[in-house]
């Protein structure tokens, strides 16, 4: 084999390999989650309650049974609030078919409050504030950026995570998971 031809091979190998692993990190999340840390940040995220913009309780508990899209959003992110009404639209045709969505607002309340007079969600808010940053960290948002979504399952399991604005056909597929 010429030297010409070890190289090429070389590049192919190196990128089949890259191709795998981030294939592999794109579909990792979903399934059974593996490690421990996952499995606790799940269970603990069932336990949480948030305040809403109008002060009542989002308690995350009150949504288990039900497959659950949790939004990390915040009013200073733009695709975040280009994907809102996607994200409502498909709640609105959804809500029925034991499909819920809450938006966890990773925001100042005050502007969460402005923001939301002027265009209402009919979803559930929750009032994450920076803490919010961290819990997303909590269920596989290594990078702390938002827009970032995950959903649970009807028995409380993570089922998948996005970073990013999501898309109608995902809303979809992430719907036939549970």
């Amino acid at each position: 084999m010429n030297r010409r031809n070890m190289l090429y091979g070389g590049v192919a190998v190196a990128a089949a390999v890259a191709g795998a692993g981030a294939a592999w990190w794109k579909f990792q999340p979903h399934g059974e989650m593996t490690s421990a840390a996952s499995v606790d940040a799940t269970k603990d995220f069932w336990a949480m309650h948030f305040d809403s913009p109008d002060g009542k309780d989002v308690a995350m508990s009150s949504f288990r049974g039900k497959l659950l899209l949790v939004n990390f959003w915040a009013t200073w992110c733009p695709p975040c609030v280009e994907e809102l009404p996607l994200l409502d639209f498909f709640y609105q045709e959804n809500k029925n078919k034991n499909v819920q969505i809450v938006g966890l607002a990773v925001d100042q309340p005050s502007a969460v409050r402005t923001w939301l007079q002027t265009r209402p969600l009919n979803f559930p808010v929750g009032m994450a504030g920076l803490g919010g940053t961290e819990l997303s960290k909590s269920l596989g948002n290594t990078a702390g950026s938002l827009p970032f979504t995950v959903v649970f399952g009807t028995s409380g399991q993570l089922l998948h995570r996005k970073i990013g604005k999501v898309l109608p056909e995902e809303l979809v597929q992430w719907t036939q998971l549970s």
